[in-house]
């Protein structure tokens, strides 16, 4: 039996490890849930799952929690419930599906802890690839992909050596507006932006779909997970979101990840591996498809992908600079306080502003996260 823990439970990713973990309960049992803002989903899953630990984001919350479970169910909060629940359970298996940098630390420390990581949170090794997969090499623990580009990666690369690789493809179903010029994306809307044509996720993972600062972030959390340089990584669009990603090998021929764009197929792989099981998705018929579609990336029309690149080949906090600056950027898009295409300029005027460290310590990369979000917010 699995032990397992989760940090975000109350998201779209925890909510969705939870469904693959009561498909097949005699395999797993959670020891800790981290959820967030959400008490009464959170309630919910304890009353299922009966964790033996579980955080929230305040005090308050906390107080409010204690009053409905059992005294055998301890209750923490804030940054130290966070880091409680990553480290301090009986779990040998961590799912981080938080979202932005507020997962790094946590991450750190359930990888110090020798905790296998079932990873949602590219945010993590945006900011912090080198630290991340020198202890991850360090403590001898597995760093399995969820999100299904690093999955269907993963999966592909199986008996396969990374020397004969040519390239990866991440695939980018081109979000919200993918149809959409340049000039049509001015004064678009919060909730146009959170209509995704084919993927149901949380708010700030759809508009970073729309912006293509999420295809950014997977390809900056490629080169980490895989140790390829960002010439030997490549982004094209391809709507239907069926292939979910591939890999071209030196011989020209390439092994593609398909299936049906649903979540629980790389999270329940990540947390199998290397076996495989019923999922409760449903198969993919490709006859009933009939064909797939694919573009060449514009990165005139999606700047925020050439920050990206930009941002990995300078190095050390470049990209947690570009991580930081979207994170508010994202925040005061869905307050109503910028508009669309102000996103990536924030991100573009905040990484021209900043000096790189290029071999930072976990202090310079949380300094140069604090600096990027104060220049954003002005």
């Amino acid at each position: 039996m699995k032990h397992i823990a989760i940090l975000g439970s109350t998201g779209s990713i925890g909510t969705q490890t939870l469904d693959v973990l009561a498909h097949s309960p005699e395999l797993y049992k959670v020891e800790g849930l981290a959820g967030g803002h959400n008490l009464p989903l959170l309630l919910e899953q304890i009353k299922q799952f009966k964790p033996k630990k579980v955080s929230v984001a305040t005090k308050s919350l906390a107080d409010e929690l204690k009053l409905h479970v059992s005294a055998q169910t301890s209750v923490f909060y804030g940054d130290e419930g966070l880091m409680e629940i990553a480290a301090g359970t009986d779990a040998d298996y961590v799912v981080t599906a938080l979202v932005g940098s507020q997962g790094l630390r946590p991450t750190l420390a359930a990888i110090e802890a020798g905790k296998d990581i079932g990873l949602a949170n590219k945010e993590t090794l945006v900011s912090a690839g080198h630290l991340v997969t020198e202890l991850v090499k360090k403590r001898g623990v597995k760093l399995l992909p969820i999100d299904s580009e690093h999955s269907a990666i993963f999966q592909c690369l199986n008996g396969e050596s990374i020397q004969d690789i040519n390239k990866i493809i991440l695939t980018a179903s081109g979000g919200s507006f993918r149809d959409r010029t340049r000039e049509q994306l001015k004064g678009v809307t919060v909730e146009q932006a959170l209509q995704h044509p084919n993927w149901s996720m949380g708010a700030k993972i759809t508009i970073d779909s729309a912006t293509m600062v999420n295809k950014g972030l997977e390809v900056i959390e490629a080169h980490w997970l895989f140790g390829l340089p960002y010439s030997q990584i490549e982004v094209l669009i391809h709507p239907e979101s069926i292939i979910h990603s591939c890999v071209e090998f030196v011989d020209n021929s390439i092994i593609a990840q398909l299936g049906n764009p649903d979540m629980r197929v790389p999270i329940q792989y990540a947390l199998t591996y290397p076996q495989r099981l019923s999922t409760p998705s449903k198969p993919l018929n490709l006859a009933q498809i009939g064909k797939l579609n694919f573009r060449e990336m514009d990165y005139v029309r999606f700047p925020c992908l050439q920050m990206a690149f930009d941002s990995g080949r300078a190095g050390g906090t470049a990209t947690t600079v570009y991580n930081a600056a979207n994170e508010v950027a994202v925040a005061r898009f869905l307050k109503g306080a910028i508009d669309f295409l102000q996103i990536e300029w924030t991100i573009d005027s905040v990484l021209n502003q900043h000096e790189v460290v290029a071999s930072p310590n976990l202090e310079e990369i949380m300094a140069a996260d604090t600096w990027a979000r104060a220049a954003a917010e002005k």
